[in-house]
């Protein structure tokens, strides 16, 4: 009998492309004085191919592009601590969001997050979006020093909720951190399409968080 879902937070509960994109229009025009000679497709256009996705270090993201754009005199570092300290309120949460979170806790279904990521910065992101009084636990992983695909943190959040594997669903975008990670520990996976990483071997596959309600019923 199913009783918890669990979720990945970047590219599955929030929309991390849409939102990164939406703070790079801000950061560019308020250093306006930096960025003047640079067209602003072309900066968020480099940057998004120097970001991979989240996976490479922001500071080196800014160190390449002062690199790059001879941006002579910027200091890396600022940029680094403005996206970090700005991102939490562009935040874009995938369609259907809120509705599908409140109709799975009002199906008495737990739910949690496991993220990886910095502490702070992840739960700004999950406040930003508005949505942590859904959940019953978030675990992040720099704060518990346990990054996906490390099974113990998927077996720290399981026993959270105080459920098996076999009860739990877990709702992620990347295939091996998420999808075949949580599979390895037992649970049913869901896999929210992003062929950027994929294809992955999951229990099912949704493209819309909605598609969730009727999974829900039969997983």
């Amino acid at each position: 009998m199913l009783k918890a879902i669990l979720f990945d937070l970047d590219g599955t509960l929030l929309d991390r492309d849409a939102s990164l994109i939406k703070l790079l229009e801000d950061q560019y025009e308020r250093y306006a004085t930096i960025f003047h000679e640079i067209p602003k497709n072309e900066y968020i256009k480099r940057f998004v191919e120097l970001d991979a996705k989240g996976y490479v270090s922001k500071d080196q993201v800014y160190s390449q592009l002062i690199d790059e754009f001879e941006l002579n005199g910027t200091d890396p570092e600022e940029l680094h601590q403005d996206y970090l300290d700005q991102f939490k309120y562009h935040c874009i949460g995938f369609e259907q969001l809120h509705i599908t979170l409140k109709a799975l806790t009002d199906r008495g279904l737990k739910l949690g997050i496991i993220s990886n990521g910095r502490c702070q910065f992840q739960m700004d992101n999950i406040k930003g979006l508005e949505i942590e009084s859904f959940f019953d636990t978030i675990l992040i992983s720099a704060c518990e020093n346990l990054r996906k695909p490390d099974p113990e943190i998927f077996n720290k959040a399981l026993s959270q909720l105080e459920v098996t594997a076999e009860e739990a669903i877990f709702v992620g975008d990347h295939p091996l951190n998420d999808i075949k990670a949580a599979h390895n520990v037992g649970m049913k996976t869901v896999w929210k399409k992003d062929m950027h990483w994929g294809p992955a071997e999951a229990s099912a596959v949704i493209e819309d968080l909605a598609e969730l309600l009727e999974l829900a019923d039969r997983l």
